[in-house]
């Protein structure tokens, strides 16, 4: 399998994986045309896109769909519940509805749609199966929960949510409502809560891990890769390699063996 972050924070997500002729986005929260000039730098083509998958309807998650999917006939693949909070539109033939809990098979991948705890309708993460390799997202979670922890637990590689540095939040110039809708149980993941939600629950397979949607404002690259560096250090089973996604550019395409 190769995957890559294309677009990870606050102002636009999306991630690609691959396996051989198949190919899945999830999530399309940057423009189109950012999402094909990122994908052409990485050497990727939309030729072996099957669907985009999306995690809920937040503008971060989904600015770019519907072009996207218009200017390319991708299909697009979300609950229904998702849909109907969506401000946009998509034609009825290239729209498909899942439900979280039931597998969608696009040529050799199959994606597991899972619920999560967000501040969206129908918020979802994902589980990507192929060859033997599972890829977890697992961005935008308030609280670990047992469909995070099980989907983690059988992760190779996982995009994780490490979203804000608590101090940094606490001290910043948010609005306190907004401080404690970020740090609530339908908010976002800290450095620390992701550091110890691998720390208690990666399998020792886990060879991967894309540290996810960093906050520009209450977080930095330094502070959530030394907070998890401190944490992993307690699982002497666990060696992950752990690269920094960005919001401005794509993540190296890491190939799992």
């Amino acid at each position: 399998m190769k995957i890559a972050a294309i677009a990870s924070g606050s102002n636009g997500n999306c991630y690609y994986i691959e396996n051989g002729d198949d190919a899945v986005l999830i999530d399309s929260g940057i423009s189109a045309g950012q999402i094909v000039e990122r994908m052409n730098r990485l050497g990727l083509t939309l030729s072996k896109l099957r669907g985009v998958f999306i995690s809920h309807e937040h503008t971060d998650h989904i600015r770019g769909i519907d072009v996207l999917s218009r200017s390319y006939a991708i299909p697009v693949f979300m609950t229904e519940k998702t849909y109907e909070a969506y401000a946009g539109s998509i034609a009825n033939e290239r729209l498909s509805f899942f439900s979280p809990g039931n597998p969608v098979s696009l040529g050799n991948l199959s994606i597991h749609p899972f619920l999560k705890f967000h501040d969206a309708v129908e918020p979802c993460g994902f589980s990507i199966s192929s060859g033997g390799k599972n890829v977890a997202v697992l961005t935008d979670i308030g609280l670990e929960c047992e469909n995070v922890i099980a989907h983690l637990r059988n992760a190779d590689a996982v995009f994780l949510e490490s979203n804000y540095d608590d101090d940094m939040l606490q001290a910043g110039d948010y609005a306190p409502h907004l401080k404690k809708r970020i740090a609530s149980d339908v908010g976002h993941l800290s450095n620390t809560q992701a550091a110890l939600l691998a720390v208690k629950h990666a399998s020792p397979r886990l060879t991967h891990v894309f540290l996810s949607h960093l906050s520009g404002n209450n977080n930095t690259p330094e502070i959530a890769l030394s907070t998890f560096y401190h944490f992993i250090s307690q699982r002497k089973d666990l060696n992950p390699e752990v690269i920094l996604t960005s919001r401005e550019k794509e993540s190296a395409l890491v190939c799992l063996d």
